[in-house]
Order: structure tokens, then C-alpha cells, then sequence
């Protein structure tokens, strides 16, 4: 767990720190809890939601980012269940802006071979920004290149909730035996299904918590804290990121040399 950036590569240019990354070692999954954005506009002097329009640059950047390093899948948290709580002219403008984004990126999405997902209580969305979503789900579904999945009205312990309910039901109507439930099992009935659990985990503003984001998902992700705010976090904090990760020894619960000295039999 780290707060801060990767130490010694601060001064390094974007090229020198595209270098230092060993290809061979990058996450295949990044989880992404886009904070800060209105604090951002607010030292700005600047209505909440402009923070949130410029961060949607930094999606775009980080998002052309994995596609050009070969990671597979980016899951970013963009509303939970808890944003509904927020003022009601606020959440408007955010579903306006998602409508946005999903209009005018529809095309670059399928350009650069990207499939759109959305996890959480999708339903529960004004009609229209569901009808977006649907949409940009149904129009890049055959495709593979990055898998962008994008948590709406989402929380981890709701996800968990939805998936022992669905798997009772299951139980109930004799397609699943109760002795077979193990977790692999329940990880199927998650939304995250299909793909591998997140590698690394970032959250932008300082903030070092995981905010009822991908609760199951996280148990061995590394994580990142940074107090960069979301809308200045731009391909070169990515970078720093991705090296901090790469410096770390994951072991999954498991030692990889003792300590310990050798047990005699004699």
C-alpha cells in the first residue's frame, strides 16, 4: 500500500519513465476511485461540475494509456450508491454528463477496440443515461481490445448482496446444489465476472480508503494512494503509478524465502 508517488522518478520525463516499465510485469487489471474532482473546481474557483468535465479528460488519457500498453481492463468507480445522496441539481448534471461522454465517445470507443460495461444497480439510472448506456454495451460488445468497465450506482456491498441472492434463487430451484457453493462459484455471479480481479488499485485526492468499491475483488490487489486530484491525475502520474506497482513483491498470502532457521530432526 502506498501513498505518495514511485520515489526517485519524480524528476524523469514522461519518455524516461515509459523506459523504466518492464512489459512483462504490468498489471493485466487496474481499478480506478476517480476522487478529487470537486475539489479541484473549487480551488478554481469553478462550479463542481467542471471538475467533473475535466476529469473526463483524464479518462481519456488513462484509458488510451492501457490500450497502448497492452492492459486488458480498466474498471473506474463513476457514481456509487451513496452519490444519490448528493443535491439533486449536482446529480443531474452528473447523468447529463455521462450522456455526453457516452454520445460524442461512442465512436472512438469502437475505434480504438474498446468494450463499454457498466456494473452496479445500472436500473436504477434516469432512463435516459440507461438508455446510453444499453447502447454503448450493445455497440462495442464484440470487442476486446481494452475492456472499460464502468461502476454506476455501485457499491461492493450491494454487488455481493445482489450476487448470494441471485445464487439463492438458484439453489432454490435445484440448479445449484448448496454443497457446491464455493467462491469460485459466487464469483460467477458477481458483476466482475469474467474478468480477473484488479492488480492494482488507485484512488486520486489523498484519501486512503476503498469506499465500498469491489469489495470481493480487491482481497490481494496492491494499492496506490496519491494526493493528486482526479482531474490533474494524467498519463505521467499513470506512469509513476504503474512503476510503484512494479516495485512491489506480490505473494498472494504465501512467503517467498523463510526467515526462520532450518528445523532439525536430530
Amino acid at each position: 500500500m502506498t501513498k505518495g508517488t514511485a520515489t526517485g522518478t519524480e524528476h524523469l520525463s514522461e519518455t524516461e519513465l515509459l523506459s523504466l516499465l518492464d512489459p512483462e510485469t504490468l498489471p493485466k487489471h487496474i481499478a480506478i476511485i476517480m476522487d478529487g474532482n470537486g475539489r479541484w473546481a473549487e480551488l478554481r474557483g469553478l462550479p463542481r461540475i467542471a471538475g467533473h468535465q475535466e476529469g473526463l479528460n483524464s479518462v481519456r488519457d488513462i484509458m488510451t494509456l492501457c490500450g497502448e500498453l497492452g492492459i486488458p481492463a480498466l474498471t473506474i468507480y463513476a457514481f456509487s450508491q451513496e452519490n444519490w445522496k448528493r443535491p439533486i441539481p449536482e446529480i443531474n448534471a452528473l447523468m447529463m454528463l455521462l450522456e455526453q461522454y457516452l454520445q460524442t465517445e461512442m465512436e472512438t470507443l469502437i475505434e480504438k477496440g474498446v468494450r463499454f460495461r457498466a456494473i452496479g444497480r445500472v436500473s436504477t439510472l434516469p432512463p435516459s443515461a440507461l438508455q446510453w448506456v444499453r447502447k454503448a454495451e450493445h455497440a462495442t460488445a464484440h470487442l476486446d481490445k481494452l475492456i472499460l468497465t464502468v461502476a454506476l450506482s455501485y457499491g461492493g456491498r450491494s454487488e455481493i448482496v445482489d450476487a448470494v441472492r441471485r445464487l439463492a434463487q438458484d439453489s432454490k430451484a435445484g440448479l445449484v446444489e448448496p454443497e457446491a457453493i464455493d467462491e469460485t462459484l459466487l464469483e460467477s455471479y458477481l458483476s466482475t465476472q469474467g474478468l480477473p480481479d484488479p492488480d492494482l488499485l488507485i484512488r486520486t485526492s489523498g484519501e486512503a480508503r476503498i469506499s465500498n468499491f469491489l469489495l470481493w475483488q480487491l482481497a490481494y490487489t496492491e494499492m496506490y494512494f496519491t494526493p493528486t486530484l482526479w482531474p490533474d491525475f494524467r498519463r505521467r502520474e499513470a506512469l509513476l503509478a504503474l512503476l510503484d506497482y512494479q516495485r512491489r513483491e506480490r505473494r498472494f498470502g504465501q512467503v517467498t524465502h523463510s526467515s526462520f532457521p532450518p528445523i532439525s530432526c536430530d
